[in-house]
């Protein structure tokens, strides 16, 4: 398939490598870094987002997360660690923070009363409800260059490359 896009800055430095090292695969530097620059820029646009709701990003991972989670709109601290991949250092700041703002609380377990959950308040509801549509608003934006078909396919290709890399072989080198 030939590529019908104008060039783009990774266009240039894949050509570089091919004239300086063309033994080398700069293909794959090309999928890579144009990869790498719509994380970063997307990642720029969706904090802009989470931004006009008063939230970094982590804190509105928070709080998508105690929403997704359903009724009663709670999880654990180490669960919410855990479904975020963080530390439970760090999820502890991020509750405090949010904690501060009025946008969690954290209450008694029913089933085991030494334990502590995490729990959306109503303004937090309120907010994440507002916010995420908006995310998700912002999110539509950054593929509306791609069709249906080409979103459902990037989606797939991009599964299987995430399948890999989670899953890597244990004689693989690692960083």
């Amino acid at each position: 398939m030939r590529n019908t896009e104008p060039p783009d800055r990774v266009d240039a430095i894949v050509e570089q490598w091919r004239r300086e090292r063309p033994e080398l695969d700069a293909e794959v530097m090309g999928v890579l870094g144009r990869l790498s620059r719509v994380v970063q820029l997307g990642s720029g646009r969706v904090e802009a987002t989470h931004r006009r709701y008063g939230l970094q990003r982590g804190e509105f991972d928070v709080l998508a997360a105690l929403r997704r989670s359903g009724e009663p709109f709670e999880l654990t601290p180490s669960a919410l660690a855990e479904t975020l991949m963080l530390s439970r250092a760090g999820m502890t700041s991020r509750v405090d923070r949010l904690e501060r703002a009025g946008y969690v609380r954290r209450v008694a377990d029913r089933s085991d009363r030494r334990s502590l959950r995490v729990a959306l308040t109503p303004t937090g509801l309120e907010l994440i409800d507002i916010a995420v549509a908006d995310h998700v608003t912002t999110e539509q934006r950054l593929i509306t260059p791609l069709t249906t078909r080409e979103r459902t396919e990037l989606d797939q290709l991009l599964r299987k490359v995430l399948a890999h890399l989670e899953d890597p072989d244990p004689t693989a080198p690692t960083g």
